[in-house]
């Protein structure tokens, strides 16, 4: 069975931040483009892969994996030289989880909530996000002794908490130009070669 990875690619999505990652692990792949204007991601082929119609998704050793942040989680464990993933007996590799899937579950719905000015919920802890402002205060203080979310360690965590948050302040995100903290750990991500290979082209 081949080792080339099967990636399911459009440059105007979230499989962006999955490209970083294949860059940054060294992984061997194969980029499969998908038209969405074109709806090429709703063809019968491509939703045998993912029913939900949605980039990105990887083939793996005859394995498929979609969401972003579970792709990434993957490929720093099917990586290890790359070393973007604390070893499983490493006090790390709880923070590690813990801001790997931040983004998905906590920013992003935050940000959108903010972006799309959606009234607020009552009560406010039927969301698991909470509020934008929250979570951006908790963002500033896991960023606050740097360079990276994990401290002194770049991760796959890094992967995606900088892709969304650079995402975030290219949309006009409140609350983020004002922050040193972010656009200084935003300008550290954009400054790896990976990056700058991938994200860094749009």
């Amino acid at each position: 069975m081949s080792d080339e990875i099967v990636f399911y690619h459009n440059p105007r999505s979230r499989a962006l931040i999955v490209h970083w990652m294949l860059e940054e692990v060294g992984a061997k792949y194969r980029t499969v483009t998908l038209d969405l204007q074109k709806g090429e991601q709703r063809n019968p082929d491509y939703l045998a892969i993912n029913p939900m119609g949605k980039v990105p998704a990887i083939v793996h050793r005859g394995n498929v994996i979609t969401e972003t942040p579970a792709i990434i989680a993957y490929l720093a464990d099917a990586f290890p030289d790359a070393g973007l993933a604390p070893a499983l007996d490493d006090p790390a590799r709880g923070p590690y989880y813990r801001w790997l899937f931040f983004g998905g579950s906590c920013f992003e719905p935050a940000l959108l909530d903010k972006m799309m000015k959606r009234p607020p919920v009552e009560p406010a802890g039927m969301t698991g996000h909470g509020t934008y402002e929250d979570v951006l205060t908790a963002i500033k203080i896991a960023l606050t002794p740097g360079p990276y979310i994990l401290g002194e360690r770049f991760s796959a965590a890094d992967v995606y908490i900088g892709s969304e948050l650079g995402w975030a302040m290219k949309f006009g995100a409140p609350g983020l130009e004002s922050e040193p903290v972010i656009t200084d750990y935003v300008g550290r991500m954009a400054s790896r070669p990976a990056f700058a290979r991938t994200v860094g082209q749009t």
